[in-house]
Formats: C-alpha cells, sequence, structure tokens
C-alpha cells in the first residue's frame, strides 16, 4: 500500500442555510487501501463524498489528488480526476444492453464501437473477476449485475479512487462475497476505494482504515485491525451502547393469520406472488428474507388490504372474538380496525401514510391513534403520545408542531414506526423498519418490536440484514421470485443456508 494519498481532504465545511452538514473535516485514502466511512445517520457521509463526486461544491477547505490541490465543481470534473462513484440506486437505462450502459455519454471521435467496447468490457471483467455478459439487457439482470455494470462503467473510464454508497445492501451474502473478493483485487492492483456502510462485521472483515464521522465532524481514523465494533459505535454515538438483541423464547404460540394459495398479478399480467402459503403465530417474530423486489412488497400490502389479489385466503383468527375472518373480503380500513398493522418503510417515508405538511401530533391521530394499551403510556392524547415517541425513539425535532416535511429521512421513520406501535396492534408487519437509522436507533426499535413479541402481538419483519434476521426473529420465511423457497428456524439456519434459498424459484424444504 503506498502512503501517498490518492485522495486527501483538508479542513473541508459545507453548510446548507443554518444547517451545518460538515464542519472542518480532514482524512485520507491511499492507493491500495478500502476506507469505511462510518456514522449515525446526519452525521455527513453523503454530503462529504458528494463533494468528492461533484455533486456538491464545498463551502471551504481543499481536496488534494496525488498530492496536488483540486477544483472539482462537477461529475465531469470527477471523471477527469479518475473519481468513480457508484450511488446505492442505480442510474442504468433498463432497455439497454451492459455495453450500451457503459458507453453512454461518452464523446468520442465518431461512432463508438460497440463491439470493441465489449471487448475491452470483457478485459476489465477478466482482470478483477466480475461474471457480466456485455449483450445482456439490464431489465433482464440479477441486483448484483446491475451493481456490476455500474462498477465497470466508472472503471471504462479510467476511475483509480472509487466510492461506494452501501453496496452490500441489497445482496445475498454469496453475493456480497463475490463483491469483496473483486474489491480485493482492485485494492491490489492500485485502485483507492471508499465504502459507506451501516454493516459493522463488513467494515471489520474488509477495509484497511475506517474513519468516523460525528455530527458532522471527523471524529477519528483507526486501522481496522486494532479496533472493534464496540469501539467504533461509542465513536459514531459518543457513548457506549449494547449491540445484542435480547430475543426471547416464544410463549403461548397461537396462530393469527393464515395464508392460503393466494396469487397476485400486476396489470401486465406479470406474477407477483406465486401460490404463497405461509402461518403467522402470536408470540413470534416471523423474519421475511429475500432480495429485493421479490414480492415482500406485495405481499405485505394484500395482508394489508392495499393490494388486489387473483385468488387465495387470508384467515385472520381475531383474539377479541376467537372468530376466523377472510381478510380478502375486507377494505383496508377494516382491516386497520380488527388490530392489523402495516408499517412499511419504503424510499417514499412520506407515501404510507404520513402527511407532510402535517406536524408530527396531527400524523399521530391521522389513522392510527386507538384508545387503549400502547407499550408508551396507556389513553395518551395524540400530542402526549408524539411527546412520548419524540423522547422513546430520540426524534431530531424542534418539538410536536414541526411539520413532518421538515424532519430528515430517517426521523421521519421512527415516527412512522413509532406511531404504527403505538396502535396497539394484533398483528404488526414492520417492513424495513431500520433502513438508513443509525445502529443506537435501530438496537431500539429491535427491542420495541421484541416487547410486541412478549405482549402477544404476531410481529411479520421484512429485513435487509440477515445477521439481524438470524438474531432478531423466531422463524426466517425466504421468498424468491413471488415464490416461498423455504422456512426455517431463525436459531439454527446460517446466512449461507438463506442465501441460497434467496436465490431459488422453486419451492424449497419447509420447517415448522
Amino acid at each position: 500500500m503506498s502512503e501517498t494519498p490518492a485522495l486527501e481532504l483538508r479542513h473541508i465545511s459545507k453548510r446548507f442555510g443554518s444547517v451545518i452538514a460538515n464542519h472542518d473535516v480532514s482524512m485520507s485514502v491511499r492507493k491500495g487501501e478500502i476506507l469505511s466511512v462510518l456514522g449515525e445517520n446526519g452525521s455527513g457521509k453523503t454530503t462529504l463524498m458528494n463533494m468528492i463526486a461533484g455533486i456538491y461544491y464545498p463551502d471551504d477547505g481543499q481536496i488534494l489528488i496525488n498530492g496536488s490541490e483540486v477544483v472539482i465543481r462537477s461529475p465531469k470534473d470527477a471523471y477527469e480526476h479518475k473519481i468513480g462513484m457508484i450511488h446505492q440506486h442505480f442510474k442504468l437505462v433498463e432497455v439497454f444492453t451492459a455495453t450500451e450502459n457503459i458507453v453512454l455519454g461518452l464523446r468520442d471521435k465518431g461512432r463508438i464501437d460497440l463491439k470493441k467496447a465489449a471487448e475491452n468490457i470483457r478485459e476489465i471483467s477478466g482482470k478483477y473477476g466480475f461474471d457480466i455478459d456485455p449483450d445482456k439487457k439490464i431489465y433482464q439482470m440479477s441486483v448484483s449485475e446491475k451493481q456490476t455494470v455500474e462498477i465497470i462503467k466508472v472503471l471504462y473510464r479510467g476511475a483509480d479512487i472509487l466510492i461506494l454508497d452501501e453496496p452490500t445492501a441489497v445482496l445475498t451474502p454469496q453475493e456480497t462475497q463475490k463483491l469483496f473478493a473483486v474489491l480485493r483485487r482492485m485494492r491490489d492492483d492500485g485502485k483507492a476505494i471508499i465504502i459507506i456502510t451501516h454493516k459493522l462485521h463488513e467494515v471489520l472483515s474488509l477495509s484497511d482504515r475506517v474513519s468516523v464521522l460525528r455530527k458532522g465532524e471527523h471524529i477519528a481514523t483507526v486501522v481496522t485491525a486494532e479496533t472493534s465494533e464496540s469501539a467504533l459505535t461509542e465513536m459514531m454515538v459518543g457513548k457506549k451502547i449494547s449491540l445484542n438483541i435480547n430475543r426471547s423464547e416464544p410463549k403461548n404460540l397461537t396462530e393469527r393469520l393464515m395464508v392460503k394459495n393466494i396469487n397476485c398479478s400486476s396489470r401486465e399480467g406479470v406474477k407477483l406472488l406465486d401460490n404463497v402459503s405461509f402461518t403467522a403465530r402470536s408470540g413470534e417474530i416471523l423474519g421475511i428474507a429475500g432480495i429485493a423486489g421479490s414480492g415482500q412488497r406485495e405481499l405485505l400490502e394484500s395482508i394489508a388490504g392495499l393490494q388486489h389479489l387473483d385468488s387465495g385466503e387470508i384467515l385472520y383468527l381475531d383474539p377479541k372474538t376467537g372468530k376466523e375472518e377472510n381478510l380478502r373480503d375486507k377494505t383496508p380500513l377494516q382491516i386497520r380496525e380488527m388490530g392489523v398493522r402495516l408499517s412499511f418503510v419504503p424510499e417514499d417515508r412520506l407515501g404510507m401514510g404520513l402527511v407532510g405538511n402535517m406536524d408530527i401530533a396531527d400524523n399521530m391521530m391521522l389513522r392510527s391513534y386507538r384508545r387503549g394499551k400502547s407499550i408508551f403510556l396507556e389513553k395518551k392524547q395524540p400530542r402526549t403520545l408524539a411527546e412520548e415517541i419524540i423522547k422513546q425513539l430520540e426524534v431530531v425535532t424542534p418539538g410536536v408542531s414541526t411539520p413532518v416535511r421538515r424532519l430528515s429521512g430517517g426521523n421521519v421513520q421512527k415516527v412512522l414506526v413509532g406511531r404504527e406501535i403505538a396502535s396497539s396492534p394484533s398483528v404488526l408487519m414492520a417492513a424495513y423498519p431500520v433502513r438508513g437509522l443509525d445502529i443506537n436507533s435501530s438496537y431500539l426499535i429491535y427491542k420495541l418490536l421484541n416487547e410486541q413479541k412478549e405482549n402477544g402481538v404476531a410481529v411479520i419483519f421484512v429485513g435487509e440484514d440477515l445477521d439481524v434476521l438470524l438474531e432478531l426473529c423466531d422463524r426466517i420465511m425466504v421468498i424468491g421470485s413471488g415464490k416461498i423457497t423455504g422456512i426455517v428456524d431463525a436459531r439454527g439456519a446460517t446466512k449461507e443456508e438463506i442465501g441460497l434459498l434467496m436465490t431459488k424459484t422453486e419451492g424449497g424444504e419447509m420447517y415448522a
């Protein structure tokens, strides 16, 4: 590894009005090094990377490439300085081939020779160990293949400094290991690689050094081999926190939701759910694992009455009446009144029941506030409930009268999850409830879900992190291409086993 910094930041600051996103940040990445950048939500990681990539321009400070100061005012400038950023959300044209996407936007003399470009792509793939067909259309690709196209795109343009934003968020364990092997080969070839991630175990297994940001400031850069998860967490949060998920044993298990042979298709006739059957029990957490877009959203929305079904039944055993009801015949409002709650956290967090222009207290009252017991306090008025959620989940806001649209994405998420949990459900469906949340907030959400389970709620948890699914859940159901490929006991399953089920398309062996 060279001691010469490939990229160096000196005293970088960035403000958006009165908000200070970064303050006096100095850090560097060397040639032949993988640097992880860690920090809580709002710590300034993305803003800092966007300044390197030319999306933002710093208010103060210097950026140096190979020891020389440079000015980066646009992504084009970043490319000219051999900097390439692979964003979490891919920017690809679905109907184009890999080759067409990779050369898109390049200015060449005359017409671009696609055949020659494909040969160059194969050379890059062979050098670093990528597995990609240059002639394959994007819409035919898996998530990992699309990510590969994005990485090759910046390498094709000559990037020596690569920035990857949450690169493993939607990958299976096997795909993650393949990506890590490629990144290590790129590092050995002298590339400087920066990775933004929330997954501490990945940081420790992949990176050479770790830089920690807190509240927009650079706290420290440490050698990965000389640190630990607890030490990194303390640097990120500023205090010691427990990284243990205390999973209790299921008690008084009762069948609460029986999904039987449900089928669902898109308007174009594409099968979204294919003969899905399973049972969710009160007093347990049923995890759902799967590659993004495998049918998780459609499944939960079907149960909540938001998705039309072609066939099948969703039977709900009402704990109050003891009666069995078919939710397929109910409206979303009727389903909610029965105690079935959907807390779905999509990319558009304001799209699932929060009104941006209304304040936090009014959003409590909007559709979820009900009299009765909650995990916070009993029979609270919406305003008091809002104050309690702000306190319990550490929502960063001036007060309960703040419009939801003025909160950061992570804080909007806390309000949404807290509101659904506070509504005394009998079935709680939490989809990606910790997506984008920092470690401290994530573990608080895990604790609240465990408390719901212990209160006799049937919890269905859709997650992206397999380590968390294995630690938090009692059973894990794997969905692939709209089919259930297996249900396993979380206490005895492995990440590799679940990863294999995630890539299957036929039903696997079921376990109780």
